[in-house]
Parts: structure tokens; C-alpha cells; sequence
């Protein structure tokens, strides 16, 4: 009788640890925005173009399709390459804003249409809380280095080419 009860405590906290183990695993599968780790989404197979009057420039790109991808964002990350940035891509044409609360690097936000044509480029202030916004309805948003855009010749009214941005086109 002892050996039974033994066995059935035992098989209890096995099943418990593997309820919080699992648990935990799922948990830390999640963007983390508000624990003080940055979120760091695979890279794009296909690199962001940028079309401007001097030519092409390339940019790898991490891609922030979900809510919790583009509210996570680039918040808490502390370095990123000059030619690495992160696109938001949302349902569709809306008002959006953005603020840098939690990011320590300072950002180009190059905002889009539903085109893919650039509507605005803001900079945004590393903690800042104060709203950014393009004051119109974009479906895109690029976030570089701070300063990046200027350096590639990126402006308004250039086209921002990737396949998220040509499938919301369609």
C-alpha cells in the first residue's frame, strides 16, 4: 500500500513539472516586449529594396506581421547592422503611431502606402514617449538606424520593394 502511494505521488509531480515545464516553454515563445528582452524575429529570406533616384539599396528585414510583433518592435534592442531593419506590415491602410518607449536606439520610421510609395520619414528619439505618425493612412512602416535613410537617398515618394509589400498590392 505505501509502494502505491509512493508511485502515485510520483507520477502527480511528474505531471505537474511537466505542466509548468511546458508551460514555461510556450511562455518564452512569445515576443517579449514588456520583461526587458528584445524580440528578434528571423530574417526575411528576401531583402527589402528600396527604389530611389540614385538607384537601389538593399536592406535584410525582420518582418512584424502580428500584433504582438508590431507592439513588441524593436523595443530593448541595442544594436542593429546599418543595411538590417524591421517592417511592420499591418491588415490594411490605416492611421498608425508609433513612440520609441523601451528603445534605446535612435530610428529612421519610413511609413508607407498600400503601394509601397513612401509617405513619410520620421526619426524617432531613443525612450521617447512621444507619438510618431505620418498623419495619413499607411499599411507599411520601416524601421532603420537613425540616419540611414538620408545616407541611401531614401525620400518621400520612393518605392519600398518586398514580397509582403507586392502581396498586399494584390
Amino acid at each position: 500500500m505505501t509502494y502505491r502511494n509512493w508511485l502515485t505521488t510520483g507520477v502527480v509531480c511528474a505531471a505537474i513539472a511537466f505542466v509548468i515545464a511546458t508551460g514555461a516553454f510556450f511562455h518564452s515563445q512569445r515576443p517579449a516586449s514588456a520583461d526587458s528582452r528584445a524580440m528578434i524575429l528571423a530574417v526575411d529570406p528576401q531583402p527589402l529594396v528600396a527604389v530611389t533616384k540614385g538607384g537601389e539599396r538593399s536592406f535584410s528585414v525582420e518582418i512584424a506581421d502580428t500584433s504582438a510583433e508590431r507592439e513588441a518592435g524593436l523595443m530593448f534592442r541595442q544594436e542593429m547592422a546599418d543595411d538590417h531593419g524591421m517592417l511592420f506590415v499591418f491588415e490594411e491602410a490605416r492611421d498608425v503611431s508609433f513612440w520609441m518607449k523601451n528603445t534605446p536606439m535612435p530610428l529612421d520610421l519610413i511609413f508607407a502606402g498600400q503601394d509601397g510609395r513612401i509617405r513619410a520619414i520620421k526619426q524617432g528619439k531613443p525612450q521617447s514617449e512621444a507619438m510618431i505618425s505620418p498623419g495619413e493612412p499607411v499599411r507599411f512602416v520601416l524601421e532603420l538606424k537613425a540616419g540611414t535613410a538620408a545616407r541611401s537617398g531614401i525620400e518621400d515618394g520612393d518605392l519600398l520593394r518586398h514580397p509582403a509589400i507586392g502581396t498586399a498590392q494584390n
